[in-house]
């Protein structure tokens, strides 16, 4: 089995009308919300054997508060195919994961995050700023995962009452 919980990075900031919509940074309440979010996988026992990023600024920044909260040591994968990428994208992205990463954290945006979600599980919600979408993919390997093995699991973000 893998699993895989699809991250939107946390909020961003506008402040900087002049920053490309690629490098805009998180704000206070992302910058908040992420290590929070890592405090409750943690509190699941929820441990990444991977990270795979968009490199976009406030996606990198989620991924590395995400890393921080939970203890991930390894390398993150950045990914700069995972800014505006489709469901084909992300799909690809995820069949090249290598096998031994059973659990793997995947930090994208929104609405190609969605529409991935939907495909795949016929997720229907937005995935708000930080919110974290759990699939489990009933195959052992990554090169395998389809819509018919593709299981949705759980939905949590930031403002969630638990």
């Amino acid at each position: 089995m893998k699993k895989l919980f699809v991250v939107r990075h946390a909020k961003s900031s506008w402040k900087d009308e002049h920053l490309k919509d690629f490098d805009r940074p998180l704000n206070k309440r992302g910058e908040a919300n992420a290590p929070m979010m890592a405090k409750r996988f943690k509190g699941k026992n929820i441990s990444p054997d991977a990270i795979v990023s968009s490199q976009a600024n406030r996606a990198k920044a989620t991924a590395l508060l995400l890393a921080k909260g939970v203890g991930f040591t390894k390398e993150i994968v950045y990914k700069k195919s995972l800014y505006e990428a489709d469901a084909k994208t992300i799909e690809e992205i995820l069949r090249a994961v290598d096998d031994k990463e059973a659990t793997l954290f995947l930090v994208g945006h929104n609405p190609e995050l969605n529409l991935f979600a939907q495909e795949y599980v016929n997720f229907s919600e937005n995935i708000v700023t930080c919110g974290v979408l759990e699939i489990a993919f009933d195959c052992k390997s990554w090169s395998e995962i389809s819509k018919e093995n593709a299981r949705f699991i759980s939905y949590d973000y930031p403002k969630k009452k638990s």
